[in-house]
């Protein structure tokens, strides 16, 4: 198998599972003797606020971090943090978005509105979405979601279902197991048909 290379950000809302996901994949890599960074930032997290989190793999990755404009995938874990992460995807780029939202500070204290599409002004790119919050509960727990969202990314990267599978077991309580395969195993099938933005 052609070793895999790929830049990836990820990001969500602080306690949506984004660190756990960015773990599966660094785990993942190395497994398959991808060289691999990933580069988190915690800050807000505790406090419900934005989280990011940059994945690079390849032979030889030297920075932690994503450029601008030059990430293939963007793995959202909420609509309008796609939004605000989207300048970080190549042109064509593919974008999985969970179309849960959740309001942040200013929008709850009044200051602002929550767009109506929040995914609707983004260019050149290709998105994907899903209910990610409704099938992980159908897989058994809310907190899968970032499996979900995984299964979807699992379509287009070169990595085997029993590599992926493995990188989950490694990663995840061994007590969620079967729920966090299942949410996996349920996004990497749904039928998705991409958007060109």
């Amino acid at each position: 198998m052609t070793k895999a290379a790929f830049d990836l950000v990820i990001v969500g809302v602080g306690g949506q599972g984004t660190l756990l996901a960015s773990k599966i994949l660094g785990r993942l890599a190395l497994k398959e003797n991808c060289g691999v960074k990933v580069s988190e930032v915690h800050g807000m997290s505790q406090r419900g606020g934005s989280v990011i989190t940059h994945v690079r793999v390849g032979d030889r990755v030297h920075s932690p971090i994503v450029s601008l404009g030059c990430a293939d995938y963007l793995l959202s874990f909420e609509a309008l943090e796609a939004a605000r992460a989207a300048s970080f995807l190549k042109p064509n780029g593919v974008a999985i978005v969970n179309t849960q939202r959740i309001l942040p500070m200013p929008v709850i204290t009044g200051s602002c509105a929550y767009p109506q599409d929040p995914l609707g002004d983004l260019q050149n790119i290709r998105i994907e979405t899903a209910d990610a919050l409704a099938i992980a509960v159908e897989s058994g727990s809310q907190k899968a979601i970032n499996l979900v969202l995984l299964g979807m990314l699992s379509r287009h990267l070169p990595f085997s279902d029993a590599a992926w599978r493995e990188a989950v077991a490694a990663c995840v309580p061994p007590k969620t197991l079967e729920i966090n395969l299942t949410a996996f195993e349920r996004g990497r099938a749904l039928n998705a048909s991409p958007m060109q933005q």
